[in-house]
């Protein structure tokens, strides 16, 4: 499983991400491009895919997103849609994943579980990346007793047993998906804001900082504009990570009873519905399983990729990548 970056592992990145370009000239030279500089982009590319198993885990994500856009238009039915001549019927040339209990499709039920948790996910780690960037590179820069009190929250949030408080707060609001991603939100960006924290204390000490600050440009614009972007290879790896944690969260969630609620269908509730019959009708649990192990392998296999390309000391990439 992989984890959010550290500072350690992006120092040296956000160092030189202000340059215009890189000497193509990987740790074994297999970088080189005819002497030339390549830009940093096309660099970071070239690095990922290299990178055979993060080129993988792409592609399988790639397949379920069209999966899940895409995978209604093959079935005649809908997910909430019952047949009750086939109830709990094992996968067929008419429903492809069998049926359940109640006679619903399991194949329109896994699409529609795989769009809601896709949703959830990329939109939880898109909100606490964001949140994370503006309040732990705000703090870093105007230090003082603003640092002191965010870092103080950022504490005391993170000792807070903030599953229990999800769990009650959804099972509260009768588990809309749309409050599962506010308090997913609330409680989900310390960690990263953290992180962000420790390494711009030492991107507010840069020349281009001290200079935009002798120009007279405001502090906020300076958090946004010089701090901010150069934080963009940590972001970028967190935000893929994050995708991976909201899917598991909201996956517990909803197997326990505290997230996505019928009639809504996620890959949590798939899974708590299948796992009181999984002698007797596997495939309840076997897909919606499957899928969620696909879905949180592939981005940890494209967050590893992006870390060890984005990662200056990293030889995966001059390597040739993982075999």
């Amino acid at each position: 499983m992989g984890t959010p970056v550290t500072a350690d592992a992006t120092t040296d990145t956000t160092a030189d991400a202000t340059a215009e370009g890189v000497l193509a000239t990987g740790h074994d030279g297999n970088d080189r491009h005819d002497g030339r500089y390549l830009g940093r982009r096309r660099l970071y590319l070239r690095r990922f895919l290299r990178n055979r198993v993060a080129v993988a885990g792409v592609v399988i994500f790639l397949l379920l997103v069209l999966f899940g856009a895409l995978g209604d238009l093959l079935t005649p039915y809908g997910y909430a849609d019952a047949d009750f001549s086939a109830l709990t019927q094992a996968p067929s040339a008419e429903h492809w994943f069998g049926t359940n209990q109640g006679g619903n499709d399991v194949y329109a039920a896994a699409v529609h579980g795989l769009q809601r948790s896709l949703v959830i996910a990329v939109t939880v780690s898109l909100l606490t990346v964001a949140i994370a960037a503006v309040v732990g590179a705000g703090a870093a820069y105007f230090g003082g007793r603003v640092e002191k009190a965010t870092l103080a929250l950022i504490h005391f949030l993170l000792i807070v047993p903030s599953f229990l408080i999800l769990a009650l707060v959804s099972h509260r609001l009768a588990g809309d998906w749309r409050v599962l991603i506010l308090v997913l939100t609330v409680f989900g960006w310390m960690s990263t804001a953290r992180v962000v924290w420790s390494v711009s204390t030492s991107l507010r000490e840069r020349d281009y900082v001290r200079a935009a600050e002798y120009m007279g440009v405001p502090p906020l614009r300076i958090v946004v504009r010089h701090i901010i972007p150069n934080l963009g290879s940590l972001l970028i790896v967190n935000l893929t990570l994050g995708v991976v944690s909201t899917v598991l969260s909201e996956t517990a969630l909803s197997f326990l009873g505290f997230g996505v609620q019928t009639p809504d269908v996620s890959l949590g509730t798939m899974l708590a519905d299948g796992a009181g019959t999984i002698t007797s009708a596997p495939w309840l649990f076997a897909f919606p399983a499957g899928l969620t192990v696909l879905l949180t392998v592939s981005m940890t296999f494209v967050g590893d990729g992006l870390r060890d390309a984005l990662d200056p000391t990293s030889t995966t990439g001059a390597a040739g990548g993982r075999r």
